[in-house]
């Protein structure tokens, strides 16, 4: 298995920088960027399943949800909203430095 991606991004080979250019003499192409695979644990999730894997920035990503978000949404369509059970409290406190004075603090809790 290799450690790396091509960036998924519909439109990445056309974008003009540096990093792009591939080839010698007259023979120059723009070339998709290549992704080094994250192997340790993030805030986006472990190795394969990390989205940074696939698309090699923000603007890349967009480009593809833009053309391929029916098909990813048809995947798994959703005809119902979902909820989770929750338990609210307000809290009151007096402000201090008004006299007589109070906010309240709401506080969303898991039920």
């Amino acid at each position: 298995m290799t450690d790396y991606n091509w960036c998924h991004g519909p439109e990445c080979h056309t974008i003009k920088t540096q990093s792009r250019v591939r080839g010698s003499g007259t023979n120059k192409v723009l070339r998709t960027r290549r992704i080094r695979l994250y192997n340790g644990k993030n805030m986006f999730g472990n190795g394969g399943g990390r989205i940074w894997d696939y698309f090699c920035n923000h603007s890349c990503l967009m480009d593809y949800m833009t053309k391929y978000a029916q098909a990813v949404i048809s995947i798994a369509p959703r005809s119902k909203a979902l909820e989770t059970k929750i338990k609210v409290s307000v809290h009151t406190f007096d402000m201090g430095y008004r006299q007589g004075q109070t906010y309240k603090q709401i506080t969303i809790d898991d039920a």
